[in-house]
């Protein structure tokens, strides 16, 4: 009786410890599924410069709608080291898979559009602005993305007809996903008060490029998205390259070349699997620019990095979205951007006020920022010291904005210098040469080694005159020549 009693109590003390497991199972996922929501709503509030103002309170609504996280918190905790390809069968439609790994993987999609064509000049403007050096560093992929098979019949013919030379170098490959392969596009729920037709044309969007992306993960080292209506400044590989390079040893997920749409968005190879994926999951709750704000975060870069001038331009005027008009145009595009500033190692000091968190060290950088400085005063001035003498072939400030284009340096002048005095902190130059004056707050120069007959080791930008504006230094760029003589 003793031992029938034991053994039933113990029974229900198992009960009881399977209860209590099966709850903490429960809150577990609860609480990833609370995390997961805040980590996409605390994205939501990143200020990114290049969203249009009245998209951002579009994004701003997105705080009230849930990504229904339990259903994909498994597919969130296996996020960070997700690797595999979604099972697709492609159709070849010009072109065939590539021989060899390329340096980098340009991809874009394109469907029928009620007015206006685009895709011929961008795949146009792809070649043409690349060497023979850089054509066979990169592979084109061009996603047909629409259900009209006489459409895409007429679009191949045309791309092979005019890109032959291209097809047959195993540079330009036109691929195809049958429709069979799409999840549903109709009856889907309809987000921010868009009608039905622009959330099926959105939702389609991801699915089109979560396919493409699958599709280019293992053809190179690292991938940019263009649209279909894009136009490219000259050599913009090597310009890439140098980015690419400059940033070796920093962790990055996403790269910007434009501040516009899903244009010049440059990844690891490796992360677009889970970027495919990610697609994939919320194809249709909001956009795909929104939607990569979310998986930068996600995967811990909490910040834009955008780098200027822009490589890429939107050429298109209509949408191919109904033909709606779309006049988006880029500022910082370059068309001859090749030639992109070294900016050798420096320290940065300025003795102006300085504006919040607009210090010096924003000017002198690629990224998208600017130095900000209250009125300045006779005097005011910002300098830079060099790591080590160089030599300068060229010098490039902007000052101002397009938002704030009196923010500029009215009245100033630029000035190199030579031999360095003072401690780490406090180093200096003790004589300067003036270059020249800024004119309409800008200022450039080139052949400054012709001109200055010295090493560098300092530069400034001195305030001739007491100004009421603020000032915003928006860019200083330095080209270097040969190394100075030991």
């Amino acid at each position: 009786v003793t031992l029938l009693y034991a053994f039933l109590h113990m029974r229900q003390n198992l009960k009881y410890f399977d209860k209590m497991r099966c709850l903490r199972k429960r809150s577990a996922v609860s609480f990833l599924g609370v995390l997961v929501i805040c980590l996409l709503f605390m994205n939501l509030y990143i200020e990114d410069g290049y969203v249009l103002e009245g998209d951002k309170q579009l994004i701003r609504e997105t705080a009230t709608h849930q990504l229904n996280p339990e259903r994909y918190v498994h597919t969130f905790k296996d996020l960070s080291n997700f690797s595999g390809s979604i099972n697709i069968s492609y159709r070849y439609l010009a072109g065939t898979p590539l021989p060899r790994k390329r340096y980098l993987t340009i991809g874009l999609s394109s469907v029928k559009r009620k007015k206006g064509n685009y895709l011929l000049e961008t795949i146009k403007s792809i070649f043409e602005q690349s060497s023979y050096e850089e054509l066979k560093e990169i592979a084109v992929v061009v996603q047909l993305a629409d259900f009209d098979s006489a459409w895409c019949e007429g679009m191949v013919q045309d791309i092979s007809q005019k890109f032959a030379h291209h097809i047959i170098a195993g540079r330009l490959i036109v691929i195809h996903v049958p429709e069979e392969y799409y999840p549903v596009l109709d009856g889907l729920k309809r987000n921010y008060n868009d009608p039905e037709d622009r959330v099926k044309f959105r939702s389609k969007q991801n699915v089109d490029y979560a396919f493409l992306l699958n599709f280019c993960a293992n053809l190179s080292d690292y991938y940019v998205m263009l649209e279909d209506d894009v136009r490219c400044s000259k050599n913009f590989l090597t310009a890439v390259k140098k980015v690419i390079t400059s940033r070796e040893g920093s962790y990055w997920v996403t790269l910007e070349f434009s501040k516009l749409g899903y244009i010049g968005k440059l990844y690891h190879s490796h992360d677009l699997p889970r970027l495919a994926h990610f697609l994939l999951m919320f194809y249709q709750e909001m956009p795909c620019d929104w939607l990569l704000i979310h998986f930068r975060g996600l995967l811990a870069q909490k910040e834009v990095i955008r780098f200027k001038p822009s490589l890429f331009q939107h050429m298109g005027y209509y949408s191919s979205y109904k033909g709606a008009e779309n006049k988006l145009k880029d500022d910082d595009f370059e068309e001859e951007s090749f030639d992109i500033p070294d900016n050798p190692p420096a320290n940065l000091h300025t003795n102006m006020n300085v504006f919040e968190n607009y210090e010096a060290s924003k000017a002198y950088s690629s990224i998208d920022e600017y130095f900000w400085g209250k009125a300045p005063s006779t005097g005011d001035f910002y300098g830079i010291v060099f790591e080590n003498p160089i030599k300068i072939s060229k010098i490039k400030v902007v000052t101002g904005t397009e938002d704030r284009q009196n923010d500029i340096l009215h009245h100033g002048a630029l000035e190199v210098g030579e031999k360095i005095v003072g401690s780490k902190k406090g180093r200096q130059c003790t004589t300067y040469l003036r270059l020249g004056e800024f004119k309409n707050g800008n200022f450039e120069i080139t052949d400054v080694e012709h001109k200055v007959l010295f090493d560098i080791n300092c530069m400034r930008i001195l305030v001739t005159k007491s100004q009421k504006e603020w000032l915003i230094i928006r860019s200083i760029s330095v080209w270097t020549s040969q190394a100075p003589n030991q």
